[in-house]
């Protein structure tokens, strides 16, 4: 399998150079992977900018992606805010959610929570998981809209079918709630492998304070799991 994946990233990197847009994306990923190719950051940064210059929406969502977060150049949230929104103006889902980011936070542009919610939504609309789990948490705890616990239940369901993590852990917890924990507790053990240690370890917590004895041993996996 290394051997493959090696082959395929060198067969990658050959197309990309070659001027091959999508593949120079695809370069610029394997490389902040490590997948098939030694992981540099730098390396990947470049590769997604030279896609996001040749157009590809996802490549500006990249860039936008390493300038937030200091992979492979230093971080400035503005710039990585104007890559959002030029991602978002071609239409991607990825650059409206990580706009709504920007905005629900104040990282690199204004703190608006009204215009963050209308972001979450129109990635949403799209089929976007995680702007749906996010849309939901507004909708149930009545950020820059009224209270509607319904809205918010449905949009953690279809968060949870789409495999969000965050929406699964957020579906879970309704069903714990309404006595379904057996399927409250295989939500969470799917959830698991995808979620980062910063939110396992207090939903660890949470699951402690469950009365439940199945979400007490979740609780347990996680910590056992090493990821904290």
């Amino acid at each position: 399998m290394a051997i493959d994946a090696a082959n395929a990233a060198t067969r990658m990197r050959d197309a990309a150079r070659g001027g091959d847009a999508a593949a120079q994306a695809t370069l610029g990923q394997l490389y902040l992977d490590g997948h098939g190719l030694p992981r540099d950051a730098a390396e990947g940064f470049y590769w997604f900018q030279e896609a996001a210059h040749r157009g590809v929406p996802m490549a500006m969502n990249m860039v936008g992606r390493c300038h937030e977060n200091g992979w492979g150049t230093q971080v400035d949230c503005e710039r990585a805010v104007a890559w959002y929104r030029r991602a978002a103006d071609h239409g991607l889902d990825w650059g409206f959610y990580n706009l709504a980011h920007a905005h629900a936070n104040g990282r690199g542009a204004a703190h608006d929570v009204t215009r963050a919610f209308a972001l979450f939504a129109h990635a949403s609309s799209m089929g976007h998981a995680r702007a749906m789990y996010f849309l939901g948490h507004y909708h149930e705890h009545g950020l820059s809209v009224l209270v509607d616990v319904a809205r918010a239940c449905a949009l953690y369901e279809k968060s949870a079918e789409l495999g969000d993590y965050r929406g699964r852990c957020a579906w879970a917890s309704v069903l714990a709630g309404r006595g379904q924990v057996d399927d409250a507790a295989a939500l969470l053990r799917a959830a698991i492998p995808d979620a980062p240690g910063h939110f396992l370890e207090p939903l660890a917590g949470a699951l402690d304070a469950s009365p439940h004895q199945a979400l007490h041993d979740i609780a347990t996996q996680i910590r056992a799991s090493g990821r904290l």
